[in-house]
């Protein structure tokens, strides 16, 4: 499995609008081949703050729903909302609720 756990910040004051792209993406998920979970979380701490963490099957699943034209579009639409993506981490996940059973 491989997961991504990133911060978006958001253009001051531009929080909700970038939010409502990042809840369209997360709708169009399972339509996209190999996506585990996709959750979108407001940061309390911080008024423009935005933190996403995804759970693939693999990286090249990861890679390759880039490259969906919906996908595209969204991401499109939503870079001029984002002012920096100050933090982004890879992972492996390993199980949990939500997540398939792991060899």
């Amino acid at each position: 499995m491989y997961g991504l756990f990133g911060k978006f910040q958001a253009q001051p004051g531009r929080r909700d609008a970038l939010l409502d792209h990042l809840l369209k993406a997360a709708a169009m998920m399972p339509e996209v081949k190999g996506c585990y979970l996709y959750v979108i979380n407001r940061d309390p701490a911080d008024p423009d703050g935005i933190w996403v963490y995804e759970a693939w099957r693999s990286p090249e699943d990861h890679r390759a729903s880039l490259e969906h034209e919906a996908v595209i579009a969204l991401i499109s639409a939503a870079r001029p909302l984002i002012a920096d993506m100050p933090q982004r981490y890879e992972l492996t996940p390993v199980g949990g609720l939500g997540l398939p059973d792991h060899p």
